[in-house]
């Protein structure tokens, strides 16, 4: 078994004590937090890597409740913008240790800027720097961020109900009935991901979402680049009708995040005609046709605008079986380091660089 497998597969217990500590222990921080994005006047989630996808879902999340943000990855964040006066930043990174992330500390303390910050470590620059720090208890997973994303899209998603005025008994008992139904599922999606021809090494993947599943949609991307060690391409299902569609040939693969309210059946009619023009579709989503695509990754029941903190799941497992198929080692990083320290180059100095065959 990959480790990559078996950080996916300790998931459900993670998120779990994820909620538990928000709802707990961590409450009163978080309500902390709420309170300083509601009296900013502008507010920026931000974030690098996969930390930046779960940026995204909790940014669509405080849209669709009438809380403009400010998305904008950290490294655009550092350079390209200005923070304006009484701005909160909320900054989220598994490490904390990032070189974009220690430098955007420096850059909002010198503007006045409130941190609140999302991390998994403790002991990190994030944590001990934010004025606000939120630091959420999971072991670090092996290589690939896997809990650790999951576990701060759940963090994220928390400080925006609880911005919203949301982040209540009925909303944690919710959540925790759908992660231990998601546990019951995993089974069944790799016996699927088994006997499914979506998965083809080599083979072009595009992957579409809307709303607070764009995070998952981009996270999968990532996983395919990560873990695969294979290009892929994602975007807003609306953005991909809009001329990208013109790519679309036989055999090319989409992964396609199907909401459960907004936006359904004119994603599901995507599908449809994604795969009349003969491409292979999978669809992820809640109580979906299962003759609309060629493998449908059903969702156990959860609240409409948190469907991200489970359907990520489906393209983690499938990223994992995939690599394997590849023949690919998805538990190393061949030029990336776990903790990107310096903006100059690609490779890590403690690494040896790939010889010039030229």
């Amino acid at each position: 078994m990959t480790h990559f497998l078996r950080d996916i597969l300790r998931q459900p217990e993670e998120l779990q004590r994820a909620i538990d500590y928000l709802c707990g222990a961590g409450r009163i921080t978080l309500e902390e937090a709420a309170a300083a994005v509601r009296k900013a006047d502008h507010v920026y989630l931000t974030g690098i890597g996969a930390s930046w996808h779960s940026a995204l879902s909790a940014g669509g999340m405080l849209h669709l409740g009438g809380r403009p943000v400010y998305l904008r990855d950290a490294a655009e964040l550092l350079h390209f913008a200005k923070l304006p006066r009484n701005a909160a930043v909320v900054l989220i990174s598994r490490t904390g240790g990032s070189i974009e992330v220690v430098q955007l500390l420096a850059k909002a303390r010198e503007c006045g800027a409130t941190v609140i910050g999302l991390t998994n470590s403790p002991d990190g620059e994030l944590a001990r720097e934010a004025q606000i720090p939120i630091v959420i208890p999971v072991k670090l997973d092996h290589a690939i961020s896997i809990t650790t994303y999951s576990t701060l899209a759940a963090a994220g998603g928390s400080l925006a109900s609880a911005t919203l005025g949301a982040f209540n008994s009925a909303l944690v008992a919710a959540l925790a009935r759908a992660i231990e139904e998601t546990g019951r599922c995993f089974r069944h999606w790799q016996e699927q991901l088994a006997n499914s021809s979506w998965l083809a090494p080599a083979a072009t993947y595009y992957f579409l979402a809307r709303g607070p599943s764009l995070g998952s949609c981009y996270e999968a991307r990532l996983l395919w680049e990560e873990g695969v060690k294979s290009p892929a391409t994602a975007m807003g299902t609306g953005a991909f009708r809009h001329g990208p569609q013109e790519v679309v040939a036989s055999g090319t693969r989409f992964g396609v995040w199907i909401g459960a309210r907004m936006m359904r059946d004119q994603d599901l009619a995507v599908a449809r005609d994604l795969g009349r023009l003969g491409a292979s579709v999978m669809l992820i989503g809640q109580e979906l046709p299962e003759d609309t695509a060629d493998l449908v990754m059903q969702l156990p029941p959860v609240p409409l605008e948190w469907q991200f903190l489970i359907d990520i799941i489906p393209a983690q497992f499938a990223a994992e079986r995939l690599a394997n198929l590849s023949g690919v080692d998805c538990d190393s990083f061949r030029y990336c380091s776990f903790i990107v320290e310096n903006e100059s180059g690609l490779f890590d100095e403690k690494l040896a660089a790939p010889r010039d065959e030229g």
